[in-house]
């Protein structure tokens, strides 16, 4: 690509963040921090860590950009970091980024990440496969998850007083109390994705290569008598609308059983939309979930800052206040170090149901993209026919 051509896409993708950057002649020092996610996220970044990094960093000025929801949120991150490298830019004003797990692994392999994590003390405080393996690219020492969102199944106990503990008995429990599960299928939200994957999981041989690769295409090929089954456990549940749909049929007793977003569920009890009552279990052999991640840039203008602002965001007391305490978030960093700094009633809910070793054992990352893309696509060709 010509430097023109490169200076002009540059410029294009900027458009997003130049209002909010603003100019550096404005402070001192700027660190310019870039998140994908909803606007939670920005909020987050913006009322909870900026105040907090400024009680150690008072010359600091934190500028916060949000670039969206979603996978495309972490694209325009990445478009922006890519197409500074290619214009030769011996600096990009991103300094900290959030992004989720599918466009760190592509920004490590194209070079665009710094590999930090070891320069922080918070690294040592997570060793979930998730801080290493980001759907199949290794991403070890570049990124530090920021939370863990994770899904389980909800259930009523009013209705349900020994629920399943694996995808095995589940299917065999369906049989027995049709239309009591309910579930959103593929393509109603990821909830019902994640539902998938783990059948999938469960009832193939192979999870842990389509959890690290390498692709193979031939193994769909054998998921025939996986799918066969999921097909006949769908005639005996009923399908909700949503995620919120999974929920609010859950509250309204209209199923008694469903998979979630632990988070979700969580804010819904908090809000009242949710009975108290309701609780989670984590089958198995376990359940999806993904984390967001920080990440630095291999040529921020701000290396030590970025590596500092991670340390804090990621630090017991932090996680403890600002993941689990305001946003039902799992931690970033394994569970057990947080435990001296949460209040007990917080400990006590959020791992009253799945504990911080089932978490451990039990949650499951999603699978790399080509086997994720054929998982999807084999539900639509063998179990939605």
């Amino acid at each position: 690509m010509k430097t023109s051509t490169s200076l002009a896409i540059v410029g294009g993708v900027a458009a997003l963040f130049a209002n909010a950057i603003g100019s550096p002649a404005q402070a001192q020092t700027i660190l310019n921090v870039t998140t994908a996610g909803s606007e939670n996220m920005v909020d987050y970044v913006t009322d909870y860590l900026a105040p907090k990094f400024k009680e150690t960093h008072p010359d600091v000025e934190i500028r916060v950009v949000g670039t969206g929801p979603g996978d495309a949120g972490s694209q325009k991150i990445y478009e922006k970091l890519a197409a500074q490298k290619a214009a030769g830019m011996e600096e990009v004003d991103v300094d900290v980024a959030v992004v989720h797990q599918k466009m760190a692994g592509q920004m490590v392999e194209e070079g665009l990440l710094a590999k930090y994590r070891d320069d922080i003390e918070t690294g040592k405080l997570v060793t979930r496969e998730t801080a290493t393996n980001a759907l199949g690219t290794n991403v070890d020492g570049y990124v530090m998850p920021m939370f863990h969102s994770q899904t389980a199944l909800a259930y009523n106990p009013a209705l349900i007083s020994d629920p399943p503990q694996s995808y095995a008995e589940l299917a065999e429990w369906v049989k027995e109390h049709p239309g009591q599960f309910g579930y959103n299928g593929i393509r109603e939200g990821m909830s019902g994705v994640a539902f998938v994957v783990g059948w999938i999981y469960s009832n193939t041989d192979g999870a842990d290569k389509l959890v690290s690769g390498p692709y193979d295409a031939a193994l769909k090929e054998t998921w025939s008598d996986a799918l066969a089954q999921l097909k006949d456990f769908n005639q005996h549940i009923t399908f909700t609308p949503s995620n919120a749909g999974t929920l609010d049929m859950l509250n309204r007793g209209e199923i008694g059983m469903g998979p979630v977003w632990v988070d979700m569920f969580y804010t819904w009890q908090a809000d009242g939309r949710l009975a108290p009552d309701v609780k989670l279990e984590l089958i198995e052999p376990g359940m999806p979930g993904q984390p967001m991640y920080y990440v630095t840039p291999e040529n921020a203008a701000q290396p030590e800052l970025a590596r500092d602002f991670i340390a804090l965001a990621t630090s017991p007391e932090v996680q403890a206040e600002g993941i689990v305490k305001t946003f039902n978030w799992y931690p970033g960093i394994d569970a057990q170090h947080i435990q001296q700094a949460v209040d007990e009633a917080t400990w006590d809910k959020l791992f009253a149901d799945v504990t911080p070793e089932e978490l451990a054992t039990k949650g499951k990352p999603f699978p790399i993209g080509p086997y994720f893309d054929d998982i999807l696509e084999a539900y639509e060709r063998n179990v939605e026919n």
